[in-house]
């Protein structure tokens, strides 16, 4: 098979995978969805490869609906990642390292994470290979290559004005210097104190920090990882979500505006999992979710993301 058409197929099949994920979240479709996706494709390698780039999506029926884990699911997740290893190593996170191997680390991470929540509760009905480390994460042992794993990466997208929350984490500091019309400690939401959130004096700002994104890139970094959000995951990447709902929305108006609707539900994703654990949002997600339904296009890809932003809000799938 060319490059071309390896790729064409992996496509095709990560499509195939997104619209039955999407079919189990709405309540049709069998048992073991993952599993039957493999074992009926044509080629089974590149149906792995859908496994592998629709991600920790995958188990959004199982989260967020009514569907049952089967041991067969597990294997399957099992065997994309048997013959698509993550690196070995973490890969170096941006500024210092490319942003996109680490994005991949850190989608990575995530659906082995969720797969280890599954094979601490399904215990001995999991397959064999199936374990998981100290921190809970899903590592697949007697692999060909040795133990597969996927490490939860160093670092989180890191807005610019981080630094900011550090220098007027305070009322003092904060009344003693002009704080910047539209920054994070100026918002009412952002306030130390409202809502019972507050940001206090942080250590000296890192070369990192002095190296963190603007709103618009920093939302849109955040889209590319939001198969990360999903109930029951936490990390370094939601904490930072859950101290930026402002940027969050910026960014999801932003992109709406510019007719680009898959970064913007990438976005809405991450304010309808911090809608769900209760933190203020600054806009209504509902009409955006609705809006973006009618004109952002077709594509089960698509699809699948508006659904779990839905589920993630308690509101109803469209038929």
């Amino acid at each position: 098979m060319t490059p071309d058409r390896s790729q064409t197929a992996y496509a095709e099949s990560a499509a195939d995978l997104a619209h039955r994920v999407l079919g189990a979240l709405r309540g049709a479709g069998g048992t073991a969805l993952v599993a039957e996706h493999v074992e009926r494709a044509e080629d089974p390698k590149a149906a792995l490869a859908a496994l592998r780039v629709v991600g920790a999506d995958v188990f959004a029926p199982y989260l967020l609906g009514d569907s049952v884990f089967h041991p067969q699911d597990a294997e399957a997740v099992a065997m994309a990642f048997t013959v698509f290893p993550p690196p070995v190593n973490p890969p170096t996170p941006p500024p210092d390292g490319p942003a996109e191997p680490w994005v991949v680390a850190w989608r990575d991470w995530a659906m082995a994470a969720v797969l280890g929540r599954f094979a601490e509760v399904g215990g001995d009905a999991l397959p064999p290979t199936v374990r998981t480390d100290a921190s809970g994460v899903a590592e697949i042992v007697d692999a060909p290559g040795g133990t597969v794993r996927a490490p939860e990466p160093q670092g989180a997208p890191l807005l610019s004005e981080a630094r900011l929350r550090a220098a007027y984490g305070t009322a003092g500091a904060r009344d003693a210097l002009r704080v910047p019309e539209g920054s994070y400690t100026a918002d009412r939401l952002h306030a130390a104190g409202s809502h019972g959130v507050a940001y206090p004096a942080d250590a000296p700002a890192t070369a990192a920090e002095a190296a963190g994104l603007d709103w618009q890139r920093w939302s849109v970094r955040m889209g590319q990882l939001s198969p990360l959000a999903l109930p029951g995951l936490d990390s370094a990447v939601h904490r930072a979500a859950r101290a930026a709902p402002l940027a969050l929305a910026r960014g999801a108006s932003r992109a709406l505006l510019r007719r680009d609707h898959p970064t913007a539900v990438h976005i809405l994703r991450w304010l309808a999992l911090l809608g769900s654990e209760g933190v203020p949002l600054p806009i209504e997600l509902p009409p955006l979710i609705e809006h973006v339904e009618l004109l952002g296009g077709g594509g089960p890809r698509l699809a699948l993301d508006l659904a779990i932003a839905r589920r993630l809000l308690a509101l109803e799938l469209p038929a």
